[in-house]
This record gives C-alpha cells, structure tokens and sequence, in this order.
C-alpha cells in the first residue's frame, strides 16, 4: 500500500485518479474546496482546502508520501484584449502558485516515500497555439517549467512530470461540451476524432506514478492533437 495526496479530488479527472488508486488498496488523502461533501469512500480520507489562500489550511499528512497529484484546473477563453489582470492572476493562483505550496508543504513527506513522484497538469494549449487561450496557456506553460526544473533539482530522489490533455468530457469542460453537437465538432478537431474521456487521463496518471525511469516528461494526451 502507498500514500498519496490528490489535490482536488473530489470531482472531475482527480476524483477517478483518487478513486482508481483507492480500489487498487492504496491510501488516499483528497483536499479540495468541496471536499466535505465527498461521501467517504474506503482508503480516501477528505479534506477542504482552499490553495488560492495566501496560506492554505493544509492538512498533517502522513509520515512520508509516495506521490503527489496535483489537479485544480480553469477554462477561461476569452479574447485577450477582453482579459483582465485578475483574471491572468486567477490562473496563475489555481494552476501553479497552488501547486507550489502543495509541494513545499509536502515535500520532506514526498523524500520519505517509495519511488516519490509528482504529476501536475498543463494543456495542449501551450505547445499548439489557439485563439482564447492566453490566460491559461500561460498559466500552464509555468505549470511545465516548474515540472522540469523540480524533475532536475531532485533528481534521483524524486520523479516530476505533467499530462498535458486536450478538451476531456469533466465537470470543468461542460460550458464547452453541454450538447452534442459541440462534442461531436470538437471531436472532429483531433486525429483520432473523438475528445478525451477522463479514462484516458486516469490510464496516463496511473502509468506516470509506476513509470519509475520517466521523469522532467511533458507527456501529451491529446488525440494527436499537438503532433498532428
């Protein structure tokens, strides 16, 4: 059995993540803003936390960690003449300055764990230029120097990598995908014609946590979007 944090794990592509490694025996700790109306499940123990705080409510882990999944994500397309600085920073608060006091909170944990690892997520938005996307293609693209500037700082002693999707079917993705038509258009857009399910991100987590000679890896899950 491992011990793993996931941080907004209790919706989306980080509630199947907590949900997959739980049923595989494993413990699981969830934070997330919305975590005390999580039913409890076996091997997930819940707890909120806000990360866009100055100083998150974080709670005592563990004595040592095995890994680090690092979850909370935006979608705000809008035109960027239309974008204000608070929205940039809105962006920046959720995807990266969250997943840094995540990891120095929990890092001396994370050294203590078997084969530690972190898994962050960015976007196929930063590598394939898109219209609408410059709030959180940036916010993102310092998801992924964060992801290999930690891959280098500690190494051997800790693996560092991120996933970068294309449109997936979640909770956080439903203003763009509420109607057939939409799914089937977006779709259309990826080489292998179809958008991304929350399986396909769980099968990419679950490979990175076991990966155990992958590390400093941008690893896109995109239909073929980013190479084709």
């Amino acid at each position: 059995m491992k011990n793993y944090l996931v941080v907004g794990g209790s919706s989306g592509i980080g509630k199947a993540i907590s949900e997959q490694l739980a049923q595989q025996g494993h413990h699981v700790i969830v934070i997330s803003k919305t975590a005390a109306s999580s039913v409890q499940t076996e091997n997930i123990e819940y707890h909120n936390c806000d990360i866009t705080e100055e100083t998150p409510t974080f709670p005592d882990a563990i004595e040592s960690l095995d890994g680090i999944i690092y979850c909370p994500g935006t979608i705000n397309l809008r035109p960027f003449k239309a974008l204000k600085q608070s929205e940039f920073l809105h962006d920046l608060q959720v995807n990266y300055l969250g997943a840094i006091k995540t990891i120095q909170r929990y890092i001396p944990q994370l050294l203590l764990g078997s084969d530690p690892n972190i898994i962050l997520f960015s976007t196929v938005a930063t590598k394939k230029g898109m219209p609408f996307h410059t709030s959180i293609a940036g916010a993102k693209g310092a998801v992924e120097g964060l992801t290999i500037s930690l891959a280098a700082e500690y190494a051997p002693k800790l693996r560092v990598n991120a996933i970068a999707p294309s449109l997936t079917q979640t909770p956080l993705s439903d203003k763009l995908l509420n109607a057939e038509a939409k799914i089937l258009a977006a779709g259309e857009r990826h080489p292998l014609k179809r958008i991304g399910q929350t399986s396909d991100i769980v099968n990419a987590a679950l490979y990175l946590l076991n990966a155990s000679w992958v590390t400093g890896q941008i690893m896109p899950v995109d239909g073929g979007m980013q190479a084709m």
